[in-house]
């Protein structure tokens, strides 16, 4: 085992400057693809105090590790983009590197035998001169706590993307507990064994197997175990933000309201809440509105009387009876008839109601989960809706991130989405390449998480067995074209659409020889002599550079020396004009 200090500064950290890029006019920091924000360290440690003084240290500490979770798991995406083509070491130390750009540590890792070609670490890191240990030290002093739960937290979780399995990096040395220097020490989480306590490690729902990235085939494995969920998958900031307010909401009996596009797994969310409710044991009714003739709306949600219509041959019981005790979602809301929103307000109102051709009252004990795609706000203005049951309605409301808004949570998406495919279709599957990983992240996601799915299925038998999906096997379709392209076509409009100037195909002038490249002063005169201006240049070099990256704009940006964001901009700005 050796204290590696020339390794932690070869390869030299110039490629990861490099993709360090300031915007001060647009207020941005970017870092590679990943937006990043300069703080002050004292702002950190004052919040850092105060969420300890407000909420203890161990919630405090829970909140601040997962927190480092998920920033570090992001880091090793960006380690994978950046040294695809170098040693499993020269991608593992672009986590310390990158965490020491951004200001928070200096990690010297203890290199050990364990790690291989398959890129399994095992050993010690040291810490120098952690900005969270000194804001420790500063507002408690020196006591019997680690101090460095951000860095145990982006340790962990750079660790776990990297390698594919769950990492645990725990903090044995600490200066604010009177030690020289802090040191932790990392190993896989089933190695510390069953005493010790991760919950306050990993994110919820975060499975990061899918990140592996064997050096042989650049291929994302799977776990040998397959990672299966019932429940709500993610760990970005949105979606952390949208299970937050479903953790505190769940275990009340409020109306929630549940916002956002199409295909965003919104049914998925309201049997979260349902789960999360002491009515858990009880009935959960789901009813998409919109599959309900409106004619049968009234009967199907509040029951009919034997004859009350053609057809209505015997009493039946409506789905708020059958919900009786536990929770109703109803999904499209805003597709109600006027008559069925009137019944609806009184059932929320006094929670009573009559069958269809009835004058008996019933009581019913339901909690209403409803949800939308529309505006309720515009449907309200168009008077398709009710404005006083909007507000019945509007208790708690939940917007839910498109996938575009949540990209970070596709490799776990991507991983369950498999597994379940796989044994639907009897299909071995070992996993997805980098490059098809990379094209989907780049990906708009118009249809969301369910458009995420059907697209995986038909890859899925696409693909033959044992061969990992690639970018060919993602096809997907124009409905008004009625053609299959590859995904890859389907991005954002790129800039070939909109720019029709064409370079002069003969390039060459008298004197100049046609087997001699032109100089850029021959190039710089042909342009001027065409009158090219500098707007129409700068689109055909990015269109060039698009083509030559597949449609990647990371790569086509590093191709111009330019940034990400830069040729961003100019992508934008084309489509636009």
């Amino acid at each position: 085992m050796i204290e590696n200090e020339e390794l932690i500064r070869h390869p030299e950290m110039d490629d990861l400057r490099e993709k360090l890029n300031f915007e001060p006019d647009k207020g941005r920091i970017w870092l590679g693809s990943q937006r990043m924000l300069l703080i002050n360290a004292e702002a950190f440690g004052a919040f850092r105090r105060d969420l300890i003084e407000t909420l203890g240290f161990n919630a405090a500490r829970q909140l601040i590790t997962r927190f480092g979770y998920i920033s570090g798991s992001k880091d090793a995406i960006l380690a994978r983009q950046i040294r695809q083509d170098q040693s499993p070491w020269e991608q593992f130390i672009v986590g310390p590197h990158l965490h020491a750009i951004e200001g928070f540590v200096r990690s010297v890792p203890v290199l050990d035998e364990t790690f291989t070609e398959d890129r399994l670490y095992k050993g010690y890191v040291e810490w120098h001169d952690s900005a969270e240990a000194n804001a420790h030290i500063e507002a408690f002093g020196i006591g019997s706590m680690s101090a460095c739960w951000m860095e145990e937290g982006y340790a962990s979780g750079f660790m776990s993307s990297f390698f594919g399995r769950r990492m645990l990096v725990r903090e044995i040395e600490c200066r604010a507990m009177g030690h020289d220097s802090c040191r932790c020490y990392a190993q896989p989480l089933e190695d510390w064994g069953d005493e010790l306590d991760d919950s306050y490690v990993y994110p919820v729902s975060s499975i990061y197997d899918m990140q592996n990235i064997p050096k042989h085939s650049k291929t994302i494995t799977f776990n040998a175990t397959p990672l299966t969920t019932d429940g709500p998958v993610g760990t970005s900031g949105a979606f952390s933000t949208v299970m937050h307010r479903i953790e505190r909401v769940g275990k009340t009996s409020a109306t929630v309201l549940l916002l956002g596009e199409s295909g965003v797994g919104k049914s998925l969310l309201a049997k979260e809440v349902h789960k999360k409710s002491d009515r858990a044991d009880k009935p959960f009714i789901d009813v998409n509105c919109a599959a309900i003739p409106e004619q049968l709306i009234e009967a199907e949600l509040f029951g009919v009387e034997k004859g009350a219509y053609t057809g209505a041959v015997e009493t039946r019981a409506g789905r708020f009876e059958v919900a009786d005790g536990g929770t109703i979602f109803l999904d499209e809301v805003a597709l109600l008839t006027p008559t069925a929103q009137s019944k609806l307000l009184r059932v929320l109102q006094t929670g009573e109601m009559e069958y269809l051709g009835s004058t008996k009252t019933r009581k019913v004990d339901v909690r209403l989960i409803a949800a939308t795609n529309e505006n309720l706000t515009q449907a309200i203005k168009e008077g398709r809706f009710r404005e006083d049951l909007f507000y019945r309605l509007n208790v708690f409301p939940i917007s839910i991130p498109a996938l575009r808004d949540r990209i970070d949570d596709l490799p776990d998406l991507i991983e369950i989405c498999l597994h379940k495919f796989s044994k639907r279709y009897k299909r071995a599957m070992p996993g997805i390449t980098a490059r098809a990983l990379q094209d989907m992240m780049d990906y708009s996601w118009p249809g969301n998480v369910r458009e995420l799915e059907n697209i995986l299925e038909r890859a899925l038998i696409l693909a033959e067995d044992n061969a990992p999906l690639d970018t060919f096997h993602l096809f997907a379709y124009h409905d008004s074209a009625n053609t299959e392209q590859p995904l890859k076509m389907l991005k954002t409009p790129r800039i070939e659409e909109q720019a029709t100037t064409q370079l002069p195909t003969d390039m060459t002038e008298p004197g100049i020889s046609k087997n001699i490249p032109p100089t850029p002063q021959d190039i710089a005169d042909i342009l001027m002599r065409e009158n090219i201006r500098t707007d129409e240049l700068e689109e055909l070099l990015a269109q060039k550079a698009m083509d030559e990256a597949d449609g990647n704009i990371t790569k086509a940006a590093h191709r111009l020396g330019i940034s990400r964001a830069q040729l961003a901009y100019r992508i934008k700005k084309a489509t636009k004009t």
